[in-house]
C-alpha cells in the first residue's frame, strides 16, 4: 500500500517550465528612441562674452583636428607644423592647445582673435553631445551661456549635425 506522502505526491501535477507569456509586437512608436528635449530646436546666438573660452579646470582642453590646425595655421600665416609646435600639445594621443589650465591663447579680453578660423570644438559649442542631455543643459549650460534662447532657431537636424562634428567623436 502506498504511503500517504507518496499518494499526495502522485496526485500533484508535474511541474514543467512554463512558456513565457507572449508580448504583443511593439508598435512603431515604441521602437523609436525617446524624443530629445531639443527636438523642436533651440535658439542660440553667441553673445561674445568669452565665458566659454576661459578655463574651467578639466574643461579647459581645446582639442584640435588636423583640419583645425591647418585652418588656424593658414589664418595666422604659419605652416601647419609651425602652428602645431608653437600652440599645441598632445595628451593621451589627443592634440589640443597648450596650457589647458589657462584661458585660450587666442582670447583677447572677451574677443576671439581667430574667430573666423576657430576650432571645430569652438564652432559647435554649445551643441556638444555631453551638453545635450536635458539635465546638463538645464543645470549647467543655460545658466553658464547667455546666448541660449537668443538668436536664430537651430533645428534638430542642425543640432544633430553639429553634435556629430564634435572632434572627440572622430
Amino acid at each position: 500500500m502506498a504511503q500517504p506522502d507518496e499518494q499526495a505526491a502522485s496526485s500533484r501535477p508535474v511541474a514543467f517550465p512554463r512558456p513565457r507569456p507572449r508580448r504583443a509586437a511593439p508598435t512603431p512608436n515604441a521602437l523609436r528612441a525617446p524624443r530629445p528635449f531639443w527636438a523642436d530646436g533651440i535658439r542660440f546666438e553667441c553673445q561674445e562674452t568669452g565665458r566659454c573660452c576661459t578655463s574651467r579646470g578639466t574643461y579647459g582642453f581645446i582639442y584640435l583636428t588636423l583640419a583645425d590646425r591647418k585652418r588656424l595655421a593658414r589664418h595666422l600665416s604659419l605652416t601647419t607644423t609651425a602652428f602645431t609646435r608653437r600652440y599645441c600639445a598632445t595628451t593621451d594621443g589627443w592634440v589640443h592647445l597648450k596650457n589647458p589650465d589657462l584661458d585660450c591663447a587666442f582670447l583677447d579680453g572677451k574677443r576671439c582673435t581667430v574667430y573666423e578660423a576657430r576650432p571645430s570644438q569652438c564652432r559647435t559649442f554649445p551643441f556638444w553631445p555631453e551638453n545635450m542631455k536635458a539635465r546638463t543643459w538645464t543645470r549647467e549650460i543655460v545658466s553658464f551661456c547667455p546666448g541660449i534662447g537668443k538668436g536664430r532657431l537651430y533645428t534638430a537636424d542642425e543640432i544633430a549635425k553639429l553634435m556629430a562634428e564634435d572632434p572627440l567623436n572622430e
